[in-house]
């Protein structure tokens, strides 16, 4: 048995250490979980939290205890405990504070977060301070991105934070002051947390929003265009590849030309009467000529100035020309070439 001593409590219904009202019976509980569910090993996840809302972590002698009612053994018990995060096989403290050091998170300030916190309360990782407060480790992905850097108290969300803000954080948990997220709810101790996990409500579901603005941006967003998932038993209908760049049928007899990759998602099409632009290959040099060339202004630029080896007829005679060279793709793509906004050399 360990220093606790949870199976006897847990087998007794002693009431539990720390925090909380009252429990009922243990085992009660515990048998309450299980009847929730068809499959009676569901419970498994539920009962360890709620052993964890007893002792502070989950115990040999907790695994123990949830085998025997489950009829599993403590291998497969122990085998759940070790995969998931959020089940800690050594005492935490009060608060769990989980620093977001994810890649996101990272970059925008985690690591810098997570590195200050260490030195401010003198622990490393997955350790808890002297006065049993604070636990400090760093996590995975909180999902919330949207609100980098992150971090979490006890699974309550501090979004937007800085090595300062975290400091006074921490200061205040120390201190047993009143502190809530920046979302709303009121942060609670570890095992006051662990029991709600547990399917026990604490009557605080509603403190604050689920979501803030930059979360909700997104069906800010279709809302306002009118962009609506399809129905229940509909399937959305991908692009037809058969349509052109334009996104519309061609016409009998037609065939629908594939967007230009030299062109920018914003080019426009050739004004009525202009001819199309036309590339010269490699085997033909006669090809219509490819647009207009421009010189940096919106006045058009003779086929002389944009090419020196062009020749222009004699008056009354049958006039002959070189079409202008195409423009260099370059690293700005054709746009960055031909750009009204940039002089060419």
């Amino acid at each position: 048995m360990d220093r606790l001593g949870v199976t006897t409590r847990l087998a007794t219904g002693a009431t539990a250490l720390g925090d909380g009202p009252p429990p009922a019976d243990a085992r009660t509980e515990l048998r309450e979980i299980i009847a929730r569910y068809p499959d009676p090993r569901s419970a498994l996840l539920p009962m360890l939290h709620h052993v964890q809302s007893r002792e502070g972590y989950v115990t040999p002698e907790g695994i123990e205890t949830c085998a025997a009612e489950l009829g599993l053994t403590t291998v497969e018990v122990a085998a759940v405990v070790t995969f998931y995060s959020m089940y800690k096989r050594r005492p935490v403290g009060d608060y769990h504070v989980g620093v977001c050091t994810n890649t996101l998170c990272a970059v925008m300030g985690g690591d810098e977060i997570f590195t200050v916190l260490q030195e401010h309360l003198g622990v490393g990782n997955d350790e808890t301070t002297a006065d049993g407060r604070v636990t400090l480790e760093h996590i995975e992905c909180n999902a919330a991105c949207d609100y980098a850097p992150v971090l979490m108290v006890n699974w309550e969300f501090f979004d937007n934070q800085t090595p300062q803000s975290a400091r006074e954080l921490v200061d205040r948990l120390r201190a047993g002051e009143d502190v809530h997220s920046t979302r709303g709810p009121r942060v609670c101790t570890w095992r006051e947390a662990a029991r709600v996990l547990a399917g026990f409500p604490d009557g605080g579901a509603s403190e604050g929003p689920q979501a803030g603005p930059a979360t909700l941006e997104g069906l800010r967003l279709a809302q306002e265009h009118g962009w609506t998932a399809p129905k229940p038993g509909e399937r959305a209908e991908p692009a037809d590849p058969a349509r052109g760049a334009d996104g519309t049928a061609p016409k009998p007899g037609e065939r629908a030309e594939p967007a230009d990759p030299a062109r920018g998602a914003d080019a426009q099409p050739d004004a009525p009467g202009q001819p199309e632009a036309q590339v010269a290959s490699s085997d033909d040099e006669t090809a219509a000529p490819a647009g207009r060339p421009h010189s940096g202004s919106d006045e058009p630029v003779s086929t002389a100035q944009s090419d020196p080896a062009a020749t222009t007829a004699e008056p009354g005679e049958a006039g002959t020309s070189t079409p202008p060279r195409e423009p260099e793709l370059t690293g700005g793509g054709r746009h960055a070439a031909t750009s009204a906004d940039e002089e060419q050399p």
